[in-house]
């Protein structure tokens, strides 16, 4: 027997719907390519994605087709988000930073029909051209002056597609689980793989994101995103943040900019903020070369790495901002676990407070974890056993876009593998100590490269730090420290190497230090140990 409750589909169309009834006067603040700020607000907003709605319309696409953007955090992004997967069609976003016959493999593979693109990206797009000739045409995110000296075909203004459309558009009743959006991940081997996102999965996590033990987001919040839109949906902001009604603030080209950052979250009162770790100690650097203080920053979650426990504590010292770890990935839309404190922990030491912000934070309802050995045996949640961390759940993808089961991601019993090495501790704090490609096999017994590197960011000579393990005669394997100093900072290797003494394991200490100009990365900022085993695969360990 069936309760007797309406069945509505979970469509992204009703935040529009819902936002636009509830919160018509809220803003949104976009750093545009000028440098200038565009403002506007929630109803604004609508009234430009239904024109946009109706304009895709016309362009002949069907239910299910992808439209891909490559653009920065906007609000011509945003406005995409909506009519895009709203519409019934397949937001499918890319990465600009990625080298460019990746971005041909997505395009290509994903069989885009159009492209919107940001003006800065032409020249870019206009390289390729050539190997994405299934594309019909591509959308400029701009007005009629952003398209004047390109070569591209079929080109059209953003401004001029959706002039003369109506503001009323009637949203298509949709299944729940029809696709919505798409992202690729960006591994450091093999051709990127695509996730496919559905209306379902995205409204549920919306949901989930915005709990008080989650990223906590209200009506009364101004959400900073500096995480991209290009990447897994910038962390889910977009749909919760309009869930909520909150106002919202987008640098625009400007994400790695500190000062802009700074001034951003200052002149526009920004409570909560999004992103990685790199982005952070940008910022951080111009408020302490400048004697600055964030005034009105609450919050910052930050994802996509390990968060350094200086970072933590200079967020916490310097400016009164509490930091909150999270993690995810692209095959989970992106949300796992997000560090919030549980009942009588406001009365944690600082450092005992730190100790539990390093964590990448505990799960919460719609996602299921656990950790298991080499033979699938499950783990205990002790904070001691190191094991693959497997994840499942509605928000969790059941399989790659066009795959069908070859990239074999997932267990016989439906888990996901996410190729992260994880403990967690018997309060359900969970902690990523490597990835499974990444771990260091020291005699026999797991080394976390994780944990050395964030230790090794704690001296003040050093800037950025990897390890990797290179071959060893006696124990297989031995870590590597490889590190970048800091500007006008000098430090022996001995001197480093001391400074590891009683902050890890003893028979964790590196056995020597590589000092080089530049660590080299992935196109969403991750170090990539891939290159750098390549680089010292001829080093030779010290017993």
């Amino acid at each position: 027997m069936h309760g007797l409750m309406m069945d509505n589909p979970l469509l992204i169309s009703s935040i529009v719907e819902h936002a636009d009834i509830n919160f018509q006067d809220r803003e949104i603040v976009s750093v545009v390519g000028d440098g200038s700020l565009h403002r506007y607000t929630y109803g604004d907003c609508f009234k430009r994605v239904r024109k946009l709605a109706n304009a895709l319309a016309k362009l002949g696409l069907s239910e299910g087709d992808r439209v891909a953007t490559m653009a920065w955090n906007d609000y011509r992004h945003l406005e995409a988000y909506y009519a895009i997967g709203g519409a019934g069609y397949v937001c499918h976003t890319i990465n600009p930073r990625l080298f460019p016959e990746q971005i041909v493999f997505m395009i290509n593979h994903a069989e885009d029909k159009w492209i919107m693109i940001d003006p800065l990206f032409i020249p870019l797009i206009e390289k390729i051209a050539p190997q994405i000739s299934d594309v019909e045409g591509y959308i400029v995110m701009g007005d009629e002056d952003s398209i004047v000296n390109t070569n591209l075909d079929n080109v059209i203004s953003y401004e001029s597609l959706i002039k003369d459309e109506s503001e009323q558009f009637e949203w298509p009743l949709l299944d729940e689980r029809a696709a919505m959006g798409l992202c690729y991940t960006s591994g450091t081997t093999g051709d990127p793989k695509g996730v496919l996102y559905n209306h379902r999965a995205t409204i549920l996590h919306a949901y989930a994101l915005i709990a008080p033990d989650a990223m906590n987001l209200s009506n009364r919040d101004c959400i900073l995103p500096v995480v991209p839109l290009f990447h897994v949906n910038s962390w889910g902001s977009p749909y919760g943040a309009m869930i909520v009604g909150a106002k919202i603030v987008y640098p625009g080209p400007k994400m790695a900019d500190g000062e802009t950052l700074y001034n951003l979250m200052e002149e526009e009162k920004v409570s909560v903020s999004l992103g990685v770790p790199t982005v952070w100690l940008v910022l951080l650097q111009y408020a302490a070369e400048n004697n600055k203080k964030l005034n009105s920053l609450q919050r910052t979650i930050i994802g996509g790495a390990a968060v350094p426990e200086s970072m933590i504590r200079d967020f916490q010292d310097n400016h009164d901002v509490f930091v909150q770890h999270a993690w995810g990935m692209t095959e989970m839309s992106p949300l796992g676990t997000v560090m919030s404190l549980k009942h009588g922990m406001d009365q944690l030491s600082q450092d005992e407070m730190v100790n539990l912000q390093i964590k990448q934070g505990r799960g919460m309802f719609g996602v299921e974890m656990r950790i298991v050995d080499d033979n699938q045996k499950i783990l205990p949640w002790d904070g001691e056993a190191f094991g693959a961390l497997q994840v499942k759940g509605p928000w969790v993808c059941s399989d790659y876009f066009k795959l069908k089961g070859s990239a074999g991601a997932h267990t016989e019993d439906g888990w996901f593998d996410t190729g992260d090495v994880a403990k967690i501790d018997p309060q359900g704090y969970m902690q990523i100590t490597d990835r499974t490609k990444d771990v260091i096999k020291s005699g026999g017994e797991w080394i976390s490269s994780i944990e050395i590197e964030n230790t090794a960011i704690g001296h003040p000579a050093i800037a950025e730090a990897a390890v990797i393990g290179v071959a060893s005669e006696k124990w297989t394997e031995r870590p590597l420290l490889i590190a970048v100093k800091s500007k006008d900072q000098e430090a022996s290797k001995d001197e480093i190497l001391s400074f590891f003494k009683g902050k890890i394991a003893k028979w964790w200490i590196p056995d020597d230090v590589v000092f080089i100009e530049e660590i080299p990365h992935t196109a969403t900022g991750k170090i990539k140990k891939t290159a750098l085993r390549e680089q010292f695969s001829d080093y030779q360990s010290s017993e």
